[in-house]
């Protein structure tokens, strides 16, 4: 991605999950930052394209460290030593993605329900056994078929690039303020890991264009007038299909709270410090819980019975 004359930059490529790192030189040994494996070895450039914007870092690290202890500490029914445990990895990394965007055209066909009020005039029995008629006020709904057409611009929808970083896992931590991408250039990157997209456009695209599709459903539901609708039927056609490769500055932090447990990895996004992870879980904790619930229902039960 930056030549090395121009940057001193290294390719390592990580045998454990996959990623293209650029690294400065002198970083040769060091272990990767989404997996911690320690298989990293040297790769000749591979020629990918350059992004075109970069989001700069605005979290620092003490910072991320700080919201990171946090997130441990918030987490439920996990062991003790992870509780207790702190940081011990954490490394800045500017992950490639793409950010899509498309224009989609839908036909759609649909009930809508228009509510309305009605009076009603009943009969019934009151406290001292006598017919009396009182009256109620109903709601009603009248339905009426409703066909068009909409158009909508699917733009800002971001996936990785990266094997090293799942999808769910950049999602959780989304979304990015996109109004700051800067134009890229190597200056830029000065300190910091970068990774080349260890996926291709192929899978990017049908990855960005399954999840814009998926959300057509949604947004065109907010879309109908009325009160109410159902039996909301549609058909989308997607044009102009287009992705532009950007870096996102992510915090990769690991945890080892046991050294026979594997690491546990906190990803946070480098620009708002939204954090996620997957906690370990105490299955003696959990086993606890779940007997005091049981318990506590069966002595509420049995004291309702004597009553």
């Amino acid at each position: 991605m930056i030549a090395a004359a121009e940057m001193a930059f290294d390719g390592l490529s990580c045998q454990g999950c996959g990623a293209q790192l650029n690294v400065a030189k002198g970083e040769r040994t060091a272990k990767c930052p989404y997996c911690a494996s320690p298989s990293v070895v040297m790769r000749p450039r591979s020629g990918t394209e350059d992004p075109t914007f970069v989001l700069g870092f605005v979290i620092p690290e003490e910072d991320a460290r700080e919201r990171a202890r946090k997130w441990i500490r918030s987490t439920w029914f996990t062991p003790s030593a992870f509780l207790k445990s702190d940081v011990t990895q954490v490394r800045g990394v500017y992950l490639p993605a793409y950010v899509y965007t498309a224009a989609a055209h839908v036909d759609y066909s649909a009930s809508i329900g228009e509510n309305y009020t009605v009076t009603e005039t009943y009969t019934t029995t009151n406290s001292k056994g006598q017919t009396v008629t009182r009256t109620r006020t109903r709601t009603k709904t009248e339905w009426r078929s409703l066909s068009g057409k909409w158009a909508a611009y699917l733009d800002d929808e971001v996936v990785t690039a990266s094997k090293g970083l799942h999808n769910a896992e950049l999602e959780a931590v989304e979304p990015f303020d996109l109004r700051a991408l800067r134009r890229y250039t190597p200056k830029l990157l000065s300190g910091w890991i970068a990774e080349d997209p260890s996926r291709g456009r192929t899978e990017c695209l049908k990855m960005a264009h399954d999840e814009a599709v998926g959300q057509i459903g949604t947004r065109l539901a907010a879309h109908m007038p009325g009160d109410s609708h159902r039996s909301l039927e549609y058909e989308t056609k997607v044009v102009h299909e287009h992705l532009e490769l950007v870096l996102l500055p992510v915090w990769i932090l690991a945890v080892r709270y046991d050294e026979e447990a594997p690491l546990v990895r906190m990803v946070l996004n480098g620009q708002t410090g939204r954090i996620t992870g997957r906690p370990p879980r105490s299955w003696l904790k959990i086993t606890i819980t779940v007997l005091s619930v049981i318990t506590a229902l069966v002595v509420a039960y049995l004291i309702a019975s004597m009553r």
